[in-house]
């Protein structure tokens, strides 16, 4: 041993960079349907939850990443939401963020979106709308299914 104390560790150059390392931290949530691969990471909203008013908020990351042989587009996407109660609710939209991306052979598309319930945990699956943009054939891939968990929730519902 040199007697010297361990370096701390290097300051990150902006937030984002710090944001992004985090989020790799986290439990990450995978599917791939027909050489689409979609990988989910969600993490608790601590600062624009109220959890006195029943309000928890989560954000989540996406990951699209296209290992297939041709371009692909993003039309829709539809949500299936379950609450810690068991309560269901389906959301069905044009696009992501306000895109409808074209993710190429090879290449891959991200997105942080986010979601509120009134129960401390529950679930999120879904599935998106594709085409093969060449084609125009159309398909679904699917979204896994994540837990949206929070330090307020009383037990595991899964």
């Amino acid at each position: 041993m040199s007697g010297r104390p361990p370096m701390p560790p290097k300051p990150f150059a902006d937030a984002e960079a710090a944001l992004n390392e985090a989020i790799a931290a986290l439990p990450s949530y995978e599917a791939t349907t027909q050489g689409l691969r979609v990988q989910v990471r969600a993490f608790w909203l601590d600062d624009q939850s109220q959890p006195e008013e029943n309000n928890f908020c989560w954000a989540y990351r996406i990951r699209i990443e296209n290992h297939g042989a041709t371009s692909v587009q993003l039309l829709e996407r539809s949500w299936e939401i379950i609450d810690g109660r068991g309560n269901v609710e389906h959301v069905r939209g044009e696009g992501v963020v306000g895109e409808q991306p074209v993710i190429e052979s090879g290449s891959g598309f991200e997105y942080t979106s986010g979601a509120s319930l009134d129960t401390p945990s529950g679930i999120m699956r879904g599935a998106y709308h594709m085409i093969e943009v060449a084609t125009g054939r159309g398909f679904e891939i699917s979204i896994p299914a994540f837990s949206l968990d929070s330090p307020y929730q009383s037990g595991l519902i899964h």
